[in-house]
């Protein structure tokens, strides 16, 4: 099954489980006069809105690339998440501010065995509705979806501390409802903070999956002509849709006609593995002339190698016609001064080889 249908299935499942859910716990809530079955569904109620966002979400973000998108509109997806989790969010404030008003002006519940049945027939619906959905989300890795099956699993702790505080009740006749749903709400305004701060962090844009770029950079070196793959860059425009570029070190000596050949190969072979679509495969010339390349080359190595900041240098080339040397010096975020360690290796590589130009490009750690 395509994965928007799959999406589109499971939320429309979510969507009529909390229906059901927010019925019940409505009215059982107003008849025993329990503020925090009332608040459970109400957030049962914000499940099955974000459920429909998520279904609204997959539509939208399938239609096809226009003129004014030519990327497609698959990032839609990444600010469905957004808004749901700001229901969320919205949800747990407006809760705690409701249980507040109960501390203060307290009523006592009024429970019976109905009513405890139902509870604990809702804590069991949300368990498996919330790894349903979850597992789901992580299967076709949807965020949404990921979103929904986390709240669904903590609507039933929140229904869980319900039960016990209805149990608390009956044995003891003190009634922690108004407190129970302060401690409910907090969660459910962390798990919302949670889940805004990662949506955020996706459209802004994160650092390309470790093993997925080792991977696309493996298959890329396994071409003979390539002797490094570097500077791999991807652009998310929705989940699993990739568009990017690299750069490949191979000898001086290729022609444009090979170059052309090996770039369209690869770029084959990656959307083939991965479904990534390679914008741009750029050069790196290596030296493969003379030894004295080779030994400045080592130089620069062996003098980088001093600096813990530099994660390493790329691109190495060295041009006897035009006396130049160049390079790119990738340098760690945690750096206290890059521009200070960027300067130390050009003054060190320049006073060794003072006839030389050189080019140093400071690089960015883009990914692994």
């Amino acid at each position: 099954m395509p994965r928007d249908k799959i999406i589109i299935r499971t939320s429309g499942i979510g969507i009529l489980a909390n229906i059901f859910l927010a019925a019940f716990k409505a009215a059982v809530g107003l008849i025993s006069n329990s503020i925090a079955i009332v608040l459970d569904a109400v957030n049962n109620l914000s499940d099955a809105l974000s459920s429909l966002i998520t279904i609204i979400g997959t539509k939208l973000a399938n239609k096809p690339a226009d003129k004014d998108h030519p990327f497609g509109h698959g990032r839609v997806e990444f600010l469905s998440a957004l808004i749901i989790s700001a229901i969320v969010l919205y949800a747990g404030v407006t809760s705690l501010i409701e249980s507040i008003k109960k501390i203060i002006a307290p009523e006592l519940p009024d429970y019976s065995p109905a009513t405890l049945i139902i509870v604990t027939v809702a804590i069991l619906v949300k368990i498996v509705l919330g790894t349903y959905v979850k597992k789901t989300g992580e299967k076709v890795n949807s965020d949404s979806l990921i979103d929904s099956g986390k709240d669904a699993l903590l609507d039933s702790i929140i229904s869980l501390t319900t039960l016990i505080a209805a149990g608390i009740y009956i044995i003891w006749h003190v009634s922690t409802e108004a407190y129970l749903g302060a401690i409910i709400s907090l969660a459910i305004i962390k798990s919302g903070y949670e889940m805004l701060t990662d949506a955020i962090s996706t459209i802004l844009g994160e650092r390309v999956d470790s093993d997925l770029a080792k991977d696309i950079k493996k298959v890329i070196c396994e071409s003979d002509e390539v002797h490094g793959a570097y500077d791999l860059v991807l652009h998310s425009y929705g989940p699993d849709k990739y568009t990017g570029s690299v750069h490949i070190e191979v000898d001086d000596c290729m022609t444009a006609a090979q170059i052309d050949s090996l770039t369209r190969d690869i770029s084959r072979r990656v959307y083939e593995r991965f479904g990534v679509v390679m914008a741009a495969v750029g050069i790196y010339s290596s030296n493969t002339t003379d030894s004295f390349s080779l030994s400045v080359e080592q130089f620069v190595r062996e003098t980088v190698k001093d600096y813990s900041d530099v994660l390493q240098i790329h691109g190495f080339y060295l041009n006897k016609e035009k006396k130049s040397i160049t390079f790119d010096v990738v340098m760690d975020f945690s750096s206290q001064d890059p521009k200070k360690v960027y300067m130390s290796i050009f003054e060190k590589v320049h006073a060794r080889y003072p006839e030389y130009t050189l080019h140093i490009q400071m690089d960015t750690d883009v990914s692994d």
